[in-house]
């Protein structure tokens, strides 16, 4: 084996290539995404700016894709870092084809990536603060089936299905993305163990409004004015970008992090906290 650090960057929107960019130099860069065209584009603009590259094409939401994706990185060296971006804006993707990305997916990565994982492995997932503001919403036996159930049966909870069938209708599809999202975050800290056993670390990040072009697309979408008034509200007044995202992720992998793993860290400049509190004082 190659003793190359790989860094695996899955989905290459914004906050992918802010993170290839945060993290790249100086390691080999393993870029992922389901398009082609995005992924294409992406390898042609980090190569363009110095970053050593190479593609896989992958349907993370394919369980056999995921395995492929981290047997591909293994083979170039040693795979450092996983940052996973890919996921589907609820402003734009039906339930069912959120559940399948943004849930499935994430427990695909996480099967996938534990064997090929050693001393020093970090694993980040983008939650969402979405994830947040599901909690306390479900029930106990879902959240137990959202860590722990297999992936093979991740999507079989009575729970989901009232969701799944009214993928017409837009509030659903914002609960779909939250339920993922909580789903992220409790399927990571169920998982700290094993990778912890490897002497690797996984963790999410949970943004909150970053202007991307999902963040764009939820502006415009069904929940856009209520976001509009939130961060005039925000105690940090201003959306986020995605070199916000990148720099908490960047921490999570640095060796300042070695004591934390199994955890999320919200990048929302405080938008979750003070819609709690905010009637309150």
């Amino acid at each position: 084996m190659s003793s190359k650090s790989i860094i695996v960057i899955i989905g290459c929107g914004g906050m992918g290539l802010a993170i290839a960019r945060r993290l790249g130099s100086g390691s080999h860069l393993v870029l992922s995404d389901f398009s082609q065209a995005q992924l294409d584009s992406a390898a042609q603009t980090l190569r363009h700016e110095g970053h050593d590259v190479d593609t896989v094409q992958a349907d993370i939401s394919n369980e056999s894709a995921a395995q492929s994706l981290a047997q591909a990185a293994a083979r170039l060296g040693v795979v450092r870092v996983i940052a996973h971006t890919a996921g589907l804006s609820p402003a734009r993707s039906p339930p069912d084809a959120i559940y399948k990305v943004d849930l499935l997916g994430v427990a695909h990565v996480i099967d996938a990536f534990l064997p090929v994982a050693s001393s020093g492995t970090s694993l980040v997932i983008i939650a969402s603060l979405a994830g947040h503001n599901t909690q306390g919403h479900l029930s106990a036996d879902l959240e137990r089936h959202l860590a722990t159930a297999p992936a093979s049966e991740l999507l079989n909870h009575s729970e989901l299905e009232h969701v799944n069938s009214t993928s017409a209708e837009s509030v659903p599809r914002f609960t779909a993305y939250g339920v993922s999202k909580r789903g992220n975050i409790l399927r990571v800290q169920a998982f700290a163990a094993a990778w912890g056993q490897k002497g690797a670390r996984i963790n999410t990040v949970s943004p909150g409004l970053i202007l991307t072009a999902m963040g764009h697309a939820e502006l415009s979408g069904p929940m856009g004015e209520h976001m509009q008034d939130r961060i005039g509200k925000n105690p940090v007044a201003r959306v986020g970008t995605a070199s916000d995202v990148a720099n908490a992720v960047a921490f999570l992998c640095s060796h300042e992090a070695s004591f934390i793993t199994g955890t999320d860290i919200l990048v929302d400049g405080g938008w979750g906290v003070s819609a709690r509190w905010e009637s309150k004082i």
